[in-house]
């Protein structure tokens, strides 16, 4: 059983679809604290209805970021954590942080990735007149939504969509492909080569397409 933190600044949603899956007796991976720079962030109260210990980092009673990740790592490390996945977790990590916890670090990010990194992914989606988007899971790396892909889902750009109603479409593809990419990576069968995920013994899923079997 592998011990996963979840960093969440708001609704938690996507935190709500691990807790559910981590929630399986089958699980590789169990939800063992939930941290949040946010001290109203809403995502802590489905974390206690769950019993999941929580924790509030507040990033404004640090001085700078180094000093908020210190703290952040000797927490993660006092608490036994091997897995990190951030659920809407609005802080940039810097590159010290990032590689104390290399590979360990998972991300979920609404576009298919290396397409729209950063803010606004739907709204620049629907501008750029693509006809498909999506969303990623992806291990963290210093740069900005980069790192080596674990699984994406894939959602058609329909002529009426808005930003919103897109929004909508991929946060229900994120809730599926999140806890599949956690399950992976607790199981052990993911490694990274370069900037590239391989898997082991991986059966392919309807809703993500993930790197081939190996």
């Amino acid at each position: 059983m592998v011990d996963v933190a979840v960093l969440i600044s708001g609704t938690g949603t996507n935190l709500q679809s691990l807790i559910n899956s981590c929630g399986d007796h089958n699980s590789p991976a169990r939800i063992t604290l939930v941290i949040s720079n946010n001290p109203h962030a809403e995502g802590l109260n489905r974390a206690k209805a769950a019993d999941i210990p929580t924790k509030v980092i507040n990033h404004r009673n640090f001085k700078s970021r180094d000093l908020f990740e210190e703290r952040l790592h000797e927490v993660l490390k006092d608490n036994g954590i091997k897995l990190v996945c951030l659920a809407g977790f609005m802080r940039i990590l810097g590159a010290n942080f990032i590689n104390l916890w290399r590979n360990r670090i998972l991300n979920i990010h609404p576009s298919l990735l290396p397409s729209f990194k950063g803010l606004h992914t739907h709204e620049r989606a629907i501008e750029s007149g693509a006809l498909f988007t999506g969303c990623t899971v992806h291990f963290v790396n210093p740069e900005l939504d980069d790192g080596p892909i674990i699984a994406q889902a894939v959602i058609a750009i329909n002529a009426d969509d808005t930003p919103d109603s897109l929004a909508a479409k991929v946060l229900k593809k994120e809730h599926i492909i999140y806890p599949q990419a956690l399950k992976l990576v607790a199981e052990g069968r993911i490694r990274v080569v370069g900037n590239k995920v391989t898997m082991k013994n991986v059966i392919y899923a309807n809703e993500c397409m993930i790197n081939p079997i190996t």
